[in-house]
């Protein structure tokens, strides 16, 4: 019986990228549906050529712009540079090597997409590609998760796939009106996302949620220690953005709290403003320890759409901010507006310059959104499988 292929960004060192790649296997697994995800390795210089001749002839906002060239600056620091930060970097990114080393399913390693689409109707009977924001401009242009590659005679599938904005620069709009047309199946994160399709490709597709919420947090205990990894009462501190109000904020609710802050620190790049202000910064963290950190928490204060997640899942006090001020075409606020709208949570998405004592005092009826999150769940399923038999369009 052939296999369903996985199309994610399972090899990225960042915990929500990870772990929503691997939900989407549990999803699969749950399904009985025999499943690998594809390896990359063999030509991922494809895509990364592509991506880069993208941001080399882009038109791009300052802000892009700025964040790239930050991006690329770190990944030299960490190449050649001896210093602590680079050294305490690689003992993060090992974790999750050893992370996707032992629960991800790969497949045979393809020499080229080329290689990849040809062997696609002998190997699969269905592609998927989710989720995240893997309808980026950078990776349209690289046309990998576009699923250009895939033949007409195996079926196609988008799960929760993300375009990561609001709307799309006129170059990559015009060629995602051609794969949206294509794909046979789209299901979309976002609101945002369901508006684009239907602009681009005239076609009125379902929001079903992020893969990570496919499962409980009772079902995502298999892959993390029970017992906590840190000890005491900790405000967990999870900011991908550089925002010192929200690290200001943290420590203000440490004074009024009593608890200690345990900060996981420049994720993506090094920022300035994670220096100095908590009292634990654990670098040997990976995935499932990610969750465990979550779980065991007092508070929870992030600017993370998949932290956001994981705390409502663990029915933690958390304060989400927004990592973006502006709202920008690149801005990737939308998933955290959808999924604050799914759950029906109300007074958690913060500036960073509330008051302690009144956020202190908002009240959330986890049960009532763990309901909603059950709904929302189910019908989630419910567009995975009939598209995953191919039964007719999934569009509504």
């Amino acid at each position: 019986m052939k296999k369903t292929a996985i199309v994610s960004c399972y090899f990225q060192h960042n915990y929500g990228s990870m772990l929503q790649a691997y939900a989407t296997q549990m999803a699969l697994d749950k399904l009985d549906y025999e499943n690998e995800t594809i390896d990359i390795a063999g030509f991922n210089h494809e895509i990364k050529k592509a991506k880069i001749l993208y941001f080399a002839k882009a038109s791009l906002t300052s802000d892009i712009l700025i964040s790239k060239l930050g991006m690329a600056k770190n990944v030299l620091i960490k190449k050649f540079s001896k210093n602590d930060y680079a050294r305490l970097s690689k003992v993060r990114s090992d974790r999750f090597d050893a992370f996707g080393k032992k629960y991800f399913r790969l497949s045979s390693r393809y020499s080229s997409k080329e290689e990849l689409g040809k062997k696609c109707d002998e190997n699969y009977s269905s592609v998927l590609v989710g989720s995240d924001q893997l309808w980026l401009p950078g990776n349209i242009a690289a046309d990998y998760y576009t699923l250009n590659f895939v033949p007409t005679t195996v079926n196609s599938i988008a799960y929760a796939t993300s375009f990561g904005q609001s709307s799309l620069p006129k170059d990559s709009a015009k060629k995602a009106t051609i794969f949206l047309k294509k794909i046979k199946h789209i299901g979309v994160r976002e609101e945002s996302g369901q508006k684009l399709v239907k602009k681009l490709a005239g076609r009125n597709v379902p929001v079903v949620c992020d893969p990570t919420l496919l499962f409980t947090g009772d079902e995502w205990m298999k892959i993390q220690k029970k017992e906590p990894i840190i000890k005491g009462k900790y405000i967990l501190c999870y900011f991908l953005g550089n925002n010192p109000p929200h690290r200001e904020f943290a420590e203000k609710l440490k004074k009024e709290t009593g608890c200690k802050i345990v900060a996981l620190t420049h994720l993506d790049e090094f920022v300035k403003s994670d220096e100095g202000y908590a009292d634990e910064t654990p670098y040997n963290i990976d995935p499932a320890d990610f969750l465990n950190l979550i779980r065991n928490a007092e508070y929870v204060c992030t600017d993370s759409f998949h932290c956001s997640v994981f705390s409502i899942l663990y029915k933690k006090e958390f304060y989400t901010f927004r990592r973006y001020n502006r709202n920008t075409r690149q801005s990737t606020n939308s998933r955290l507006d959808t999924l604050f709208k799914i759950t029906g949570i109300e007074g958690r998405l913060l500036a960073g310059d509330e008051k302690i004592v009144d956020c202190l005092n908002i009240k959330t009826d986890f049960d009532e959104a763990h309901k909603k999150l059950a709904g929302v769940r189910q019908q989630s399923y419910e567009y995975l499988k009939v598209a995953l038999q191919d039964e007719g369009s999934t569009d509504l």
